[in-house]
């Protein structure tokens, strides 16, 4: 599976972007996929995840209530809406797969990020 992410850009504080993530490969619909940022000095952390079937998904707290994960198996694309982005959110996002539709938490490929940026 190759990930592409795209989407970024710098946005004031408040805004909104939609970040996606195109999959090759005829399997996608049975990854469960996530999105991972990592800010500029600090570790990459999770920040949503979504089951193969899209039933599931989960947030990290400081994204939890602004961001919206969401997949089409038919484009073989998952999204992530985000909305009232701060300047915290700052970061490269980057999209990976997990060969385990529910999610075991091994990501076996990544995309190559696209940078968000927040102004304040």
């Amino acid at each position: 599976v190759q990930l592409q992410a795209s989407g970024g850009g710098l946005v004031q504080a408040g805004g909104s972007l939609r970040l996606s993530c195109a999959a090759s490969g005829r399997t996608f619909s049975r990854y469960f996929m996530g999105w991972f940022r990592q800010a500029p000095g600090k570790e990459r952390e999770f920040v949503a995840g979504i089951s193969w079937s899209g039933g599931s998904t989960y947030y990290s707290n400081s994204v939890k209530g602004r961001f919206t994960i969401s997949r089409d198996n038919a484009k073989n694309t998952v999204y992530l809406q985000m909305n009232s982005l701060k300047p915290e959110d700052t970061a490269i996002y980057y999209c990976a797969a997990d060969p385990g539709g529910y999610g075991t938490g091994a990501y076996e490929y990544w995309g190559q990020g696209t940078l968000v940026t927040v102004s304040s």
